[in-house]
Parts: C-alpha cells; structure tokens; sequence
C-alpha cells in the first residue's frame, strides 16, 4: 500500500506540477488584491462635502455617463469621506463573465470622477487565471476543481509517505547539517509538507467546494440539513405583476436598512430583467472583512423581503458552506489567516521543484549504476 501511494503521489506531482504552481502562486498574489488594486489601481476621491445623494440619482448619472446598452449591474456605497460610490455596468448581450465599466461618482456633488474598463489589468487577468484557467465557462471552473482535488489527495497522502520509523521524529522534522543534493532536497520537501499539510488540505478542499458548489452541497444535504446559500439560488425569482411599478432602489435600500438596523451595506447588486431580485450584501460596522455577510434578496414587485440569510443563524452545516469562500481567499480570520493562506500558496511551487528534481535525480543515479553494471566485463568466478 505504501508502495502505491508513493506512486500515486508522485504520479500526481510530476504530471501536474505546472498548474499547481500556477494556481498556488496566484493563489497567494490574491489574497492581497485589495490592497494590491487599491495601490495600482486607486480609486479617484471625491471631493466634495456634504450628505450623499439618493442611490437613484447616483445611478441616473452613472448611467449617463456609462456607453450606450450597458445597464448598472453593482451599486459598492462610499464607505467614508473621501471616498467615490461606484457602480458597475455590465452589458446584457455578453452574459456572465468579466467585462463592462466601472464608474466612480462623488457622493454628494454627483461629479463623474473617473471610469475603468472592469475587465483589464494584470489583477483581472490573475483573478481569472486563479478559478478558471482563462476558460470563463464551467468547464474551466470544473478543471481546477479537479486540479484541487488532486492537491488534496497530495496534501493527504504526504504525510502517510513521510511518516518517520520509530525514534527518528527529530531527523524527519528537520533539514540534516550539511546536506546537499538529493539528501537536501528529500529533508526541505518532507519539513516543509509536514509542517504545511494540514493547511494544504484546508485550502484545497475549500477551493475544490468552490469548484463544485451544486454537487458538493447536494451532497452534503443528504446527510446533514442544510440549505442551498449559493447567491443565484433558483428557488428566489419575482414575479412581475401587469400594472404595478416596481420598488425602486431607494425604496429597496429603505426596506434593506428597515430589516437590518445598525448594519452596513457592502453593496447592492442590481437586476438585469424583471423577474431577478436585488440583493443586498450587509455586515456589522465591527464585523471582519470577508467574514460571511448578511444577505438580503429584495422582492421589488412585492416589495418585500423575500429571504434573509443571516450567518448569525445558520446551523453548523450552513456555517461550515459559507466560510469555505473566506478560507480559501484568507478573508475573514484576521492578518493572521492571511499570511497563513499567503504561504500555503507557496507551498506548491516549492514541492513541484523539490519533488520533480528529486524524480530526475533518482532517474539518473538509476540510469548511471544501470550503464556501469552493463559495461562492466565478466572475471573469473562470475
């Protein structure tokens, strides 16, 4: 058995090395994208004083000023002064993906400080790159799905592999003094996965619950009660009714504000036809970023809430589903948890070199006692 799993170990890091480094390093650039766009991709500050404006009157300008087709997808407020509400327009035609404008608006002025293509720059491509591998459909999403899966069963059988023989925990734990080549590289690999394993296989199974959210919540709902909290959940679709007007976004922020007191809104996604819902992304002022927020699904032809789903009242099931997102990006937890999903991120690139040389240099010292055993000529006796 351990002979099998030495194979499939190395069968699964030598074949997939590249897209596991791939996928760890811009695993690890992500989790400072926030701070990273905020530095090379400012924002523009408004300037102006003042109480802010209606959203309806900062999306009437927005969409003044937005190319022609595009409607307003993503209302982000300004969080405090000096900052510009932003709204996102996405065009109809193209469907889901990345793409459209961004458009920055002063709050309280309503002056158009700026707009930005949404689906260029470097971070744009690495945040593509990271879920999808540059193929936008569920295909690619699927792939690293399957790319997560097998680091998971590398992060899994690792430490099956490096298990030490009895009274050799110190050397198994540690880089030998003085070893080079093969010996080295054996000691950095083994310290180094036994150390990071567990949070190899924390990352990678939540990315692979990302991956696969539909199937693995399926799954996991036969055995446990829980519900389905992806946001484009189907069960939750309006009914437009003939002769009535639809609760605008003020109206639908009023009723948000009415349901939530004392929470904040982290933004509004707006509907792109009829029978889609607002949704409404809160938390408390005090609350972690990327903590799982409190999510609000806005009727506006009944004018009503239609569901709230609050983290404050999930069951054990559904909280363990909504923290997978915030454990994978290193969101929520603290700097602590950042830094921690930083490294692991690092940890791939660091195996594929370690192991893949270890692979070669075995193959060679084979190949070289193989050439001399052949070459050699028979004596007396043999």
């Amino acid at each position: 058995m351990r002979d099998l799993l030495r194979r499939l170990h190395l069968c699964i890091g030598a074949t997939l090395c590249i897209p596991f480094a791939v996928l760890g390093i811009t695993g690890s650039v992500l989790v400072f994208e926030g701070e990273l766009r905020g530095y090379f991709e400012p924002a523009p500050q408004a300037m102006a004083s003042g109480p802010a404006r209606p959203v309806a009157e900062i999306i009437a300008v927005a969409r003044s000023a937005a190319p022609a087709g595009m409607t307003p997808s993503l209302f982000i407020p300004a969080h405090a002064l000096g900052e510009a509400a932003e709204l996102r327009f996405a065009d109809p035609r193209r469907g889901q993906g990345p793409g459209g404008v961004r458009i920055f608006v002063d709050p309280a002025s309503l002056a158009i400080l700026g707009n930005r293509e949404a689906g260029e720059g470097a971070l744009r491509f690495i945040s593509t790159l990271h879920p999808t591998l540059l193929m936008r459909d569920v295909g690619g999403r699927s792939i690293v799905g399957w790319l997560g899966l097998g680091m998971l069963l590398l992060g899994l059988t690792g430490p099956v592999l490096w298990w030490p023989r009895s009274g050799a925990w110190r050397a198994a734990i540690t880089v030998r003094r003085g070893a080079r080549g093969y010996q080295l590289l054996r000691d950095l690999h083994g310290m180094v996965g036994i150390f990071g394993c567990a949070l190899l296989v924390v990352v990678s199974a939540s990315g692979v619950t990302l991956a696969f959210p539909q199937e693995i919540g399926s799954a996991i709902a036969r055995i446990l009660p829980t519900r389905d909290l992806r946001p484009n959940a189907p069960s939750i679709k309006p009914n437009p009714i003939a002769g009535e007007t639809p609760l605008d976004v003020d109206g639908v922020l009023a009723l948000t504000q009415a349901a939530t007191p004392g929470m904040e809104l982290r933004f509004l996604f707006l509907p792109q036809r009829p029978d889609q819902p607002y949704r409404a992304s809160l938390s408390l002022p005090q609350a972690s970023p990327g903590a799982p927020a409190v999510t609000l699904f806005i009727d506006p032809w009944t004018r009503r809430v239609a569901e709230t789903r609050d983290p404050r009242s999930y069951n054990f099931t559904e909280s363990l589903i909504a923290w997978q997102r915030p454990l994978h990006a290193g969101a929520g937890l603290g700097w602590p948890w950042r830094l921690l999903v930083f490294v692991t991120g690092l940890l791939p690139p660091l195996f594929a070199g370690t192991g893949v040389t270890m692979w070669l240099l075995r193959r060679r010292a084979r190949a070289r006692t193989l050439g001399v055993s052949s070459n050699r000529y028979p004596v007396a006796g043999e």
